[in-house]
Formats: C-alpha cells, sequence, structure tokens
C-alpha cells in the first residue's frame, strides 16, 4: 500500500521539530507537528522506557490522524544519580515543565561532584507507526559530561550543561551541522530515515531495514 508523503512528527516541541525538519529534509515529505491537530489533545506518557513512550505517542498520533506518524522519546541518564532523571527528564522538577527549573536541580544534586565523575548520556528512542499498524523502533545514545555551569545559547533542555570533550563544547554550543550528526537523535533519525524512505516508496517489507 502506498501512503500519501505526509509525516505527522508528535510533538509541540518547537526546538525538537526544528531538529527534525533539518535532519528529514532528504525525504522531501511535508512534515506536520501536534501543533497541526489540536484535537488529538495531549498524550499521556506513563512508559517505562523511552522506547515504550515513544511507541504511545507514535500509535496515538497515526490512529487519530490516519498518517505515518513518527514519536521520540528522549532523555538524560547521570550516572551518579543511577540513571535518572531518565524518562521522566521534561518533568524533572515538576509540572509545568521547565528547562530553567530541570537544569537547576540538576546542578543542585551534583553539587561539586569533580566532571569525571558526571558522567551522563542522552539516549532517543523513535517510534514510527503506519496506519495499518506495523511499528518499528530505533535508538540511538551519545555520551558526554555534565558541566557545573550552562554554556551556550542554541538548543534545548539540558543541551547548555551536555559536555562533549571531543569537540570542548556542550550540545548548545555545538554547530547544529555537527550536532545533527553525532546526537543521540541525530543517530536515530538517520536509522528511521531509511525506514521511512522504504514506506513511502510502498515497500511492503519494512521490517527488514531494521
Amino acid at each position: 500500500m502506498k501512503y500519501p508523503k505526509k509525516l505527522v512528527i508528535a510533538t509541540t516541541n518547537s526546538g525538537k521539530l526544528k531538529e527534525f525538519e533539518k535532519l528529514l529534509t532528504s525525504l522531501e515529505v511535508e512534515i506536520f507537528s501536534l501543533k497541526d491537530f489540536p484535537e488529538i489533545g495531549e498524550i499521556v506518557e506513563d512508559g517505562k522506557t523511552f522506547a515504550e513512550n515513544a511507541l504511545l505517542k507514535a500509535r496515538t498520533v497515526s490512529e487519530k490522524t490516519g498518517l505515518v506518524s513518527l514519536a521520540d522519546d528522549s532523555g538524560l541518564e547521570v550516572d551518579f544519580l543511577e540513571g535518572q532523571p531518565g524518562v521522566n527528564s521534561a518533568r524533572f522538577s515538576g509540572i509545568p515543565t521547565d528547562d530553567t527549573r530541570n537544569n537547576n536541580k540538576l546542578l543542585n544534586l551534583l553539587g561539586d561532584l569533580p566532571l569525571e565523575r558526571r558522567t551522563a548520556r542522552f539516549k532517543c528512542a523513535i517510534a514510527i507507526v503506519i496506519p495499518d499498524k506495523r511499528e518499528m523502533v530505533v535508538e540511538g545514545i551519545c555520551e558526554g559530561l555534565i558541566l557545573k555551569e550552562l554554556r551556550g545559547e542554541g538548543g534545548f533542555g539540558y543541551d547548555p550543561l551536555f559536555y562533549l570533550p571531543l569537540y570542548d563544547q556542550t550540545f548548545a554550543q555545538l554547530d547544529i551541522e555537527i550536532k545533527n550528526k553525532i546526537s543521540h537523535r541525530g543517530q536515530a533519525t538517520k536509522k528511521a530515515i531509511g525506514i521511512l524512505r522504504e514506506i513511502f516508496s510502498s515497500c511492503q517489507d519494512y521490517k527488514k531495514m531494521l
């Protein structure tokens, strides 16, 4: 079955949507977000893993719109905090979500811990759901360190604290082209692009792309 070249990104986060639009340019598909479908409302993310949450969002959006949908769930895992904030990264400091409060809470919890012990990683799971109910999930991981102060004006979320020694910059300082190549979301999206390309070209054996 051939699907219209329309893709719904299951997010209302303008920063995340902008990154995805940049990453998916080569697909030449019409991209929508949840802002284009306000009737869907808030989607409860009560999964225990990034993959579960991504699937919850992608399933709901595909069912409501009848279009191919893509949803990601991503977050920060800090070793010293035994994997926190994890799936609660966006809600780390409570509701409504607030990047500044989240970053301040993280800094307070880590205190004066030396940099070499502030190891962390960003993880991303991307789920793709198509109208015939087929589902696919891909993942990406990026390792780094948590600084003691914010650096950079770009990105969103924990980006100003997430430091990559190889580049001597945070995600918020990195050139967007470099970030999109090495980030957790960039890695997962690269895998997702191959799957989406097959979907929109009417390939029937989607799972072989995994």
